[in-house]
């Protein structure tokens, strides 16, 4: 049972237009604990699905966690930003502004950044080149196909009487995926950010992300569910990423009977034990030395 909680709202950003809710570490085992931030998924707001993130942030403000979680421009109770800044260039200027808070009011340097599908990739985007971040929990993030990815997708399709229907139809999402993917092979390019999160994972952008933060020494934990439209096995990170070396740096979790959203309450229990057990073990190890971010 968790005791003593104490959460308080705030608000964030330049203009003061972003609002969160920080809730209390009840008693931190040691002062190295990073504060952690949930970002939103999609549009819903900060209490996440099934108020995930509620219950998140207080079990690990009773394990000595400070948790921030706060609503992007335009969700939730935050205001629309006054500038015409596109979406993803919005949410992330949005993140930008509340670590800085954190640092200038806070005096907190090290973060740990949490999310959801697009609130994961919000977060590997901001860890591509932000020092403060020094750890990642990405739920459903988006990663590039591999052939067993495609080998798996059609082998769970074949005895699926809708699925010829719609390749004789023309709207086959393997179809669809195969598209996007050589187009945005002759396109993308890992110097330049993608204009939007669609697509993110044929970007080479994200490759990019990935590798500028294992090599800045972050430290990920990746879950995935059976969502078969994002990752059809546990490993398809590994082998979307082979150059790079992830080591003890990642660990992944796989959850192929979960969907998306972890509607299942012993589904969400289990997720928030492997996220604790992580964040804890982490706080154990040395620091990992930074890199210069390029």
């Amino acid at each position: 049972m968790i005791h003593k909680i104490s959460e308080q709202v705030v608000r964030l950003g330049k203009q003061n237009s972003l609002v969160g809710i920080m809730t209390l570490a009840v008693a931190a085992p040691s002062t190295g604990n990073p504060t952690v931030v949930i970002l939103n998924t999609g549009i819903v707001h900060r209490v996440g699905h099934h108020r995930m993130f509620v219950t998140l942030s207080r079990e690990m403000a009773s394990k000595g966690f400070n948790v921030l979680r706060f609503d992007f421009s335009g969700i939730g109770d935050s205001e629309n930003r006054i500038d015409s800044l596109s979406p993803l260039d919005s949410a992330l200027a949005d993140l930008d502004e509340v670590l800085n808070w954190l640092e200038k009011k806070r005096g907190i340097s090290r973060v740990i950044l949490v999310g959801l599908c697009s609130g994961a990739d919000h977060a590997i985007l901001q860890a591509h080149s932000d020092p403060r971040v020094a750890a990642l929990v990405l739920m459903d993030p988006s990663i590039p196909t591999t052939a067993r990815f495609y080998a798996l997708y059609i082998l769970r399709h074949l005895t699926r009487l809708r699925s010829y229907i719609s390749v004789a139809l023309g709207r086959s999402g393997l179809l669809r995926l195969w598209t996007r993917e050589l187009f945005y092979g002759f396109r993308s390019s890992a110097n330049v950010r993608p204009a939007s999160l669609e697509d993110l994972r044929f970007d080479n952008y994200l490759k990019q992300s990935y590798r500028n933060a294992i090599d800045n020494g972050v430290h990920i934990l990746a879950v995935f569910t059976g969502d078969l439209t994002r990752q059809t096995y546990g490993e398809q990170m590994l082998d979307a990423f082979p150059d790079i070396e992830f080591q003890d740096q990642l660990k992944l979790k796989f959850f192929p009977s979960t969907d998306h959203v972890f509607s299942s309450e012993n589904d969400r229990a289990q997720l928030f034990d492997i996220v604790l057990d992580w964040m804890i073990s982490l706080n154990a190890q040395p620091e990992p030395r930074r890199q210069a971010s390029g």
